[in-house]
């Protein structure tokens, strides 16, 4: 989905366009993973291997036991405090991965005048995590969780991110609280952020409601909700769901609100220049430990719902930062650099942009191409985003005029969905925390620049894991297909290599033959030639023909 920066990973992740988490098409979403691919290959081993040659420690220290077992004594009885509104009752839902357990988010939509109101509910794990504690510690270096094929890295300990910080069906959560109302054309009005008691009704899937969503789009309605749950919550609880004295079908009439409100907030963007990117991304297939072949994994309309969503509850904490005065993180996709290879780029492809960096025209020529040209449209959206850049976060000072977001159109944006696995999310809960409660910053602005720097750099090495593990998983995957030809598109060309990204399926190689004269954006035909899973190589030879 796209800033909840998503689904997480990818390209996708990389700019900052997803807010979800990434495909997995294995059932070993959470902690240890099944170990070895094809040929015998130790994946997860590689995979913690390259985490220690990045320099991170994802082994929990010294320290985090002792302060698990207190923070677990603390959180086992949820009760009504001060300050804190008790919203249990509402008929909240979760839409996520079939095997996700590290649970953001939960939302609620009612019909108002003048719109749809919207609570968007985070999970405090601030008030879990004291600032300088071991598990705080080791959340800052990390960053954020590392999500790989077959083995994944937690920031947060599973009892936490998965346990009493996760927003888990049935069970009683504390957690921050973005809330608006979306009025028919999109516009935000009545903004708040405040904290709240929830429980989340109904934990469902973006596979099964994406689906239903679109279905009932078309006018083939289906009630049977209890399909739309995801496969976490089913091994948790093959009971009905909790629905407490909600109405009968309230969770048909919560998707179908919620969704609405969603569609005109994509509308709304959309007009003011947010960038859709229409692409396929890998899914690996893991079937009794050995990676077997990649799939492909694309974009429904429940991921798309929850994406506009979380855009819009980024922006609001964003602008109540800056009206309380407070400094804090903000996400940014700064202007490409490379607009002129991209106005070559479209000029290509028989379109025309103008000089000057415009997203609103930039969108309106993708839209064109998707609409003409599905079939290369994939190679195209690869190659605009590797120009674009990656986000970034930067200090956010309330009298500062923001940087603004490219990709998503965003004038204030920061991020604050994700505290169970983002750490600039955890910093962001805490600010408001202070806030709220008119107490000092827990961070200078020396400590929020020196925050954004460090996880700018990690973004940078850990995506570099998440690429090298995903040429790792589809050199396995492929390795039986060497000698076939497959149409691609050039997604980097330095002096450190031509690189050329395969769309169906999804895979990345360098060109070690031929490779003279490309350029980021060009299509080209590739046979591959070669695939070793324990150097992350995927070799291609250019061929005529293309």
């Amino acid at each position: 989905m796209s800033e909840h920066d998503r689904h997480r990973q990818n390209n996708q992740q990389q700019h900052g366009h997803s807010e979800s988490h990434p495909p997995q098409h294995n059932d070993q979403h959470n902690g240890n993973h099944q170990q070895h691919g094809g040929h015998g290959f130790d994946l997860a081993s590689a995979a913690l291997d390259e985490m220690h040659a990045a320099g991170f420690k994802p082994e929990f220290g010294a320290g985090v036991a002792e302060e698990l077992a207190a923070t677990e004594a603390t959180l086992a009885t949820l009760k009504p405090v001060a300050g804190v509104e008790d919203l249990r009752a509402l008929g909240w839902s979760s839409i996520d991965n079939d095997t996700s357990k590290d649970l953001d988010q939960i939302e609620v939509a009612e019909r108002v005048a003048g719109g749809i109101k919207l609570r968007v509910a985070i999970g405090d794990v601030a008030a879990a995590i004291e600032k300088g504690s071991p598990i705080d510690k080791h959340a800052q270096d990390q960053t954020q969780t590392i999500y790989t094929a077959v083995k994944n890295f937690p920031m947060l300990p599973l009892e936490l991110s998965t346990g009493l910080t996760s927003l888990n069906e049935n069970g009683d959560r504390q957690a921050v609280m973005m809330t608006f109302t979306v009025g028919p054309e999109g516009q935000m009005l009545d903004e708040s952020v405040s904290r709240a008691l929830v429980r989340n009704r109904a934990q469902l899937a973006y596979s099964r409601v994406g689906p239903w969503l679109e279905n009932t789009a078309a006018g083939k309605v289906d009630n049977d909700v209890m399909s739309l749950r995801s496969d976490s919550a089913r091994e948790h609880d093959e009971a009905q769901l909790d629905s407490g004295s909600l109405p009968q079908n309230w969770l048909v009439e919560q998707l179908k609100l919620q969704d609405e409100a969603a569609q005109a907030l994509h509308e709304a963007r959309v007009k003011n220049g947010a960038l859709e990117f229409h692409k396929a991304e890998a899914d690996p297939v893991v079937v009794d430990g050995r990676v077997i072949d990649v799939h492909e994994a694309t974009q429904n309309r429940a991921m798309n719902l929850i994406e506009d969503l979380m855009v819009a509850a980024n922006g609001v904490m964003a602008r109540a930062l800056r009206k309380g005065g407070r400094s804090g993180l903000q996400r940014v996709v700064i202007v490409p650099k490379r607009w002129d290879r991209i106005v070559a780029l479209a000029a290509q492809h028989g379109g025309s942009l103008p000089t000057v960096p415009n997203s609103v025209e930039l969108n309106n020529f993708l839209e064109e191409q998707r609409r003409t040209d599905s079939i290369h449209y994939p190679d195209l959206a690869v190659a605009v985003i590797k120009l674009m850049g990656p986000g970034e976060y930067l200090l956010m000072r309330p009298d500062d005029d923001p940087t603004g977001h490219f990709g998503l159109a965003a004038r204030d944006y920061t991020h604050s969905t994700a505290p169970n696995r983002r750490f600039p999310d955890l910093v962001t809960q805490r600010v408001l925390h202070a806030m709220a409660a008119n107490e000092p910053a827990p961070y200078s602005d020396a400590e929020l620049i020196a925050i954004a720097q460090h996880c700018n750099e990690a973004d940078k090495a850990l995506r570099k894991i998440e690429r090298d593990m995903q040429k790792r998983v589809a050199a396995v995957a492929m390795s039986s297909r060497i000698g076939e030809v497959f149409p691609g598109v050039v997604t980097g060309a330095s002096d450190k290599g031509v690189y050329v990204r395969v769309i169906r399926p999804p895979f990345e190689g360098r060109v070690v033959q031929g490779e003279d004269g490309l350029d980021v954006g060009d299509k080209v035909n590739v046979k591959l030639i070669h695939t070793d899973p324990a150097r992350a190589f995927i070799d291609f030879a250019k061929v005529s023909g293309r």
